[in-house]
């Protein structure tokens, strides 16, 4: 009880704050939809409309026209609920007056007022209509730059460039490498020979050594430091220690991330790099953290440790390879980016760029022909040898090996005819796919751990919902990250995000995730404490009445239906969700849904009907359809019988309304029981009669009022019939009275020499001699 009170009010003041948010939101909107400046609006507008239509501007400069066009239109997008409460209000009272009349009989009071009314909701309309002109126009700059952006990169991948096979580019890529390593050493050199420069230096001594130092000695001793603290803890063994394992091993990645970081500020705090070489250093992080993450990565999924398990079963000797094999990719990877941002920085041409990316090109797609073997015939069995067949894992490592085949193929093949941009965008991305989908399952298999280490479990993995669940979550938000690997930008997903929070158009109302939120939350509070008055009157209000268990389990059942009910409709009207638009839709909806679903509807008509007019209720003894036993729950559907032989049988409720019900405890559970008993002929049937009477009386749950009788019933074929017909105190018993009655019977017989016969017949064979086997003729002849 305490945990729903709690519930309760947790719920309660979510609500309130959710509602100051409301108000304090709603009162900035109105402010900020007076307060507009349009003709900056216009201004911008002009500018980027002018932009799109020349289309000679660089994707970095749309790109940042772009995102003042999308803060102007969320502005916009917010405006056009301005006075939306006061103006529904104008609205009602203008319907309230009707529509003028044609003849012009209206009074001068009622169209004076109609009057000030219109011009009332003109006023109001006037922000709402300039915001959502000004929205649609913002609307369609955004759609027109993306546009723009979207042909450039198609454009890109299927550009046909300089093949870097030819030979005549080879000495004059060389050469322009060289010198645009030498232009950054030439801009080291010229900031070393600077005198301020070295002043600076040396002034900045006491802090550059210290960094560099402590960033030294964190990088190359950092995962070392962690495989110590690993190997302790498998030493000494507990509880959870994979999750320990999995924590700990994040210090392989921290720790030398922070003291390459340190070695990079030192290096930039001496003065002496220029512009280009700080832009390579500042990439510098990056680039470690990529390589840091890898290796971690790859040792969670191919570790050795003992008593461990990993997320993917590798032989013990083969994970020395799988390791190496990932590093590799990681680091031909990290040379790509490198090699792309050396070439910005120095104003490489389209050729030589081509010719220097070739090599790491060709080595990425050998190093992802070998991770695609490697994974076809170490981790995924053939088809007819899966141990684990079903499982999504070993589907989703063969469709990843045959891809990266593919990939693996192609990617050289293009970059050497001079598609550099349908190369690199098909097989670096396929590398960091690999990447992500690796950090999943290793964020999958922790899941598991954790939930096994919080609920005590001592299953097999896998085994609970909870962290497939999760690990489903976590295969959605690694969707993003793949849609921007595939060269998707963050425009594109923040157009999506802001589509998605202005919700679907359903008839005349938008419910937007605002909407649903508030409806699910007022629901939320609705459905709490809707079961908090249920428990109350169960177990305080009701047992201190003289209701029976039937009618309290009644009322119970009618509060929580009246209840939810209640609560979604305050929901509804809460949440501002207009159900008068969506009537005619929901009308359509419910003709197909009332035939399909007729069947269910009658069911729950029953069900209300059972629960007010209580012909059954819980606890009671019925025979219905053949099947006999006691009501143990009544519910909007169906109903719960126990059988004797304590099985469940899910009776429709339609079918107790409708069908013929026995109720053998239906008000009071006093019944009569039946017991027949016959005797031999030539038994005296009032010593008989008397001895079954003083049997009855004698019996704790007959009643003596009205007394037993005793029915001589007749002449039988084998006994002379007797009947014992009592009222018992509570017919539950009616089986066991029936069995002692039968008991006391038997023995008083035996002592009055009373006989209980049994069937006997007399059998006549007509022709006796079939059984001997000897034909009629034969005995005849013997006779003779």
């Amino acid at each position: 009880m305490k945990r729903w009170v709690w519930a309760l009010w947790l719920a309660i003041g979510l609500a309130l704050s959710a509602a100051a948010g409301a108000t304090a939101q709603q009162a900035a909107l109105s402010s900020s939809a007076e307060t507009l400046d349009y003709a900056a609006w216009d201004s911008t507008a002009q500018r980027a409309e002018a932009a799109v239509e020349a289309g000679k501007a660089s994707n970095k400069a749309l790109e940042g026209l772009r995102a003042e066009i999308v803060t102007w239109r969320e502005q916009f997008l917010q405006a056009q609920d301005t006075h939306g409460e006061r103006i529904t209000t104008v609205q009602s009272q203008l319907d309230v007056l009707g529509p003028a009349p044609e003849d012009g009989t209206e009074s001068s009071e009622i169209a004076t007022r109609r009057a000030e009314l219109n011009a009332e909701l003109a006023r109001l309309q006037a922000p709402v209509l300039a915001a959502a002109e000004a929205y649609s126009r913002a609307n369609g700059i955004v759609s027109e730059i993306d546009d723009i952006i979207r042909t450039r990169q198609a454009e890109a991948w299927v550009s046909l460039g300089p093949s870097p096979l030819n030979p005549l580019h080879w000495q004059p890529a060389l050469s322009e490498m060289f010198d645009g390593l030498s232009l950054i050493g030439s801009e080291f050199r010229g900031n070393w020979d600077n005198e301020l420069r070295r002043f600076q230096f040396r002034d900045q001594l006491l802090v550059i050594v210290p960094l560099a130092l402590i960033g030294l000695v964190l990088l190359l001793r950092g995962r070392s430091w962690s495989a110590r603290a690993l190997r302790h803890l498998q030493t000494r063994p507990r509880r959870g220690s994979d999750v320990w394992n999995f924590v700990l091993s994040l210090g392989q990645v921290v720790v030398p991330f922070v003291g390459l970081n340190l070695l990079v500020t030192a290096a930039l705090q001496t003065g002496f790099a220029g512009l280009r070489l700080e832009r390579l250093l500042s990439a510098v992080p990056f680039f470690g953290a990529v390589l840091l993450i890898v290796g971690w990565m790859s040792d969670r999924l191919f570790h050795g440790l003992p008593q461990q398990t990993a997320p993917l079963d590798v032989p013990d000797e083969l994970k020395p390879a799988a390791r190496h094999q990932c590093m590799g990719l990681a680091l031909l990877l990290v040379l790509a980016l490198a090699l792309r941002m050396f070439c910005d920085v120095s104003g490489i041409s389209e050729e030589t760029a081509a010719v220097l990316a070739f090599p790491i090109t060709l080595l990425t797609g050998l190093a992802l022909l070998r991770m695609s073997r490697f994974l076809r015939r170490r981790l995924v069995p053939p088809p007819g040898e899966d141990a684990e067949p079903g499982r999504y894992r070993v589907r989703a490592l063969r469709m990843l090996a045959q891809a990266a085949a593919v990939v693996g193929t192609i990617s050289p093949v293009l970059a050497a005819i001079g598609y550099r941009g349908a190369a690199e965008g098909l097989l670096y991305p396929s590398v960091m796919t690999i990447g992500v989908l690796a950090l999943v399952l290793v964020l999958q298999h922790f899941v598991e751990d954790l939930y096994a280490l919080l609920s005590r479990g001592n299953g097999e993995r896998g085994e609970a919902l909870a962290p497939v669940l999760i690990g489903f979550l976590l295969a959605l938000a690694a969707l993003p990250v793949l849609a921007l690997v595939w060269g998707a930008r963050v425009a594109d997903l923040t157009e999506l995000w802001s589509r998605f929070l202005e919700g679907v158009q359903l008839g005349g109302t938008r419910i937007s995730p605002a909407d649903f939120l508030t409806f699910a939350l007022i629901f939320a509070i609705g459905y709490v404490s809707t079961r908090i008055l249920q428990g109350a009157l169960r177990s305080t209000v009701l047992p201190k009445t003289r209701i029976d268990a039937g009618g309290q389990n009644a009322i119970v059942a009618g509060t929580g239906y009246v209840g939810v009910t209640i609560a979604a409709l305050v929901a509804i009207t809460g949440a501002g969700i207009d159900l008068s638009s969506i009537a005619i839709v929901a009308g359509a909806l419910s003709v197909g849904i009332g035939f399909g679903l007729q069947n269910i509807v009658s069911n729950f008509v029953s069900g209300i009907i059972l629960l007010i007019e209580r012909p059954v209720s819980e606890g009671d003894w019925i025979e219905v359809g053949g099947e006999m036993g006691y009501v143990r729950d009544i519910s909007v559907r169906s109903t719960r019988i126990e059988t004797f032989d304590r099985t469940d049988v899910i009776v429709p409720n339609s079918d107790l309304i409708s069908g013929r019900v026995t109720n053998y405890t239906r008000g009071n559970t006093v019944g009569r029981v039946i017991v027949p008993v016959g005797v031999a002929y030539g038994t005296d049937t009032r010593k008989v009669e008397a001895i079954l009477r003083d049997i009855a009386n004698a019996h704790p749950m007959i009643l003596a009022n009205p007394e037993p009788s005793i029915l001589f019933r007749g002449f039988g074929a084998d006994s002379l019939d007797f009947e014992i017909r009592a009222i018992l105190r509570d017919v539950n018993w009616s089986l066991s009275v029936k069995s002692d009655l039968n008991h006391e019977i038997a023995r008083r017989f035996t002592e009055e020499g009373i006989e209980i016969p049994f069937a006997q017949r007399d059998i006549w064979l007509r022709n006796p001699e079939a059984l001997r086997g000897t034909p009629p003729e034969d005995e005849d002849q013997g006779d003779t």
